[in-house]
């Protein structure tokens, strides 16, 4: 018989793990990134950038996820990251010359992570980069080099928090 989420045994479990998206501003992806925010129960949504369409036109996707995952929205997602480093462990998702494949990266502290998310067109920003103590990505083994943003997160949260779910036991 399939379970539901009112009938799943799933154990509700809170992950360190601040979300923070470069001008990612396509309604379905914010409203897909909430559902995934809180299917992996993360502590925040940070958006960064100008005009985040948050309300009726990502709400299709949210499914109201958004009434249950703490998010805001800032303007300068440098500033953001600045202030975060003083707690938080900064992992860009990206690839990069030297970005980690995200199987082979291990974290290595107990700091909460802010992971950044970059702009569906262009990716993580160079200045962004710069200020990140690990750049992880995902292997593509077909044609293309990049895949959607909610579903790169997706996987990497996967990831993320089996590591972190390992290191609690």
């Amino acid at each position: 018989m399939q379970l539901t989420h009112y009938t799943s045994n799933f154990k509700k479990q809170k992950h360190p793990i601040t979300l923070v998206c470069e001008n990612i501003t396509n309604a379905p992806n914010i409203g897909s990134l909430f559902r995934t925010a809180d299917a992996f129960n993360i502590e925040e949504i940070v958006f960064c950038g100008n005009n985040i369409p948050i309300g009726k036109r990502m709400s299709k996707t949210s499914r109201s996820t958004e009434k249950y995952v703490n998010f805001k929205a800032e303007q300068d997602i440098n500033d953001t990251i600045q202030q975060l480093k003083n707690t938080h462990y900064i992992i860009a998702l990206e690839i990069t010359e030297n970005s980690i494949e995200l199987g082979k990266f291990s974290l290595s502290n107990n700091k909460p992570i802010a992971l950044i998310l970059g702009d569906e067109n262009f990716g993580v920003s160079e200045s962004v980069l710069k200020l990140c103590d690990a750049i992880i990505h995902i292997n593509m083994y077909g044609n293309n080099s990049s895949m959607n943003v909610v579903q790169a997160t997706s996987i990497a949260l996967y990831e993320i928090t089996n590591q972190l779910n390992s290191k609690n036991l």
